[in-house]
């Protein structure tokens, strides 16, 4: 599913017009960017959290010439899904 499927999803499950969908899932994926670019973490209970890790630096080899490379450290986000998501899909 793709981010048009998912607007005409919430259009035809919520009685709102695309435009709208469109603005409540932009402004969804705002709220949540805005609260990991402040470290918060984003719970849905049922659904799950959204946090940042710390990934540490490491070595690397480059598949092509088999070179080692140093991969910095970075900050990444992370989904981890609820209880009630994970009884859903299985």
């Amino acid at each position: 599913m793709n981010k048009t499927e998912l607007i005409d999803h919430i259009s035809a499950k919520s009685d709102l017009s695309k435009a709208d969908s469109a603005r409540a899932l932009d402004a969804f994926m705002d709220a949540v960017k805005t609260a990991l670019q402040n470290d918060d973490t984003v719970t849905l209970v049922g659904f799950g959290s959204f946090s940042v890790s710390e990934r540490a630096a490491r070595s690397g080899r480059n598949p092509r010439t088999g070179e080692t490379i140093n991969i910095p450290a970075a900050r990444v986000p992370r989904f981890r899904p609820g209880k009630a998501l994970k009884d859903a899909i299985n």
